[in-house]
């Protein structure tokens, strides 16, 4: 789901569930920035997710909907991405709403704290309704 310039609302590609990682990048209605994450999110995938990130907001894009849905494990160095990614956003009146509810990655967002970073919601439309 590359970001092609429409600003048609992207679907995640099922046929990514179960791969280790992948990622996805493109966009939501209003132009809203997405990110849609699959498998394990740790040291070794982390880069490719914040190239991703760096993407959108390279392509002007503040408003960033980061969908973990399909996360089976989460590490800190993924923890970190986000974290970077709201410093990023915040002096550009930017914001990341995450989409989670799954334990691999609620269990770290909440002991850590993170929720209290940014907003998590169980779904798409209710990130995009937080805008």
């Amino acid at each position: 789901m590359q970001d092609d310039g429409s600003d048609q609302p992207q679907t995640y590609d099922p046929a990514l569930r179960g791969v280790p990682f992948a990622v996805q990048r493109g966009t939501l209605e209003d132009r809203i920035g997405l990110i849609v994450l699959c498998g394990e999110v740790d040291i070794s995938t982390s880069p490719r997710f914040k190239e991703a990130l760096q993407a959108l907001v390279d392509d002007g894009l503040t408003d960033v909907v980061v969908d973990l849905t399909e996360v089976t494990f989460i590490d800190s160095t993924a923890l970190g991405v986000l974290v970077g990614a709201v410093r990023k956003l915040h002096p550009l009146d930017g914001r990341l709403v995450v989409v989670a509810e799954g334990h691999a990655v609620m269990r770290p967002v909440t002991l850590t704290g993170l929720d209290r970073v940014f907003t998590v919601v169980p779904s798409r439309e209710e990130a995009v309704a937080v805008f």
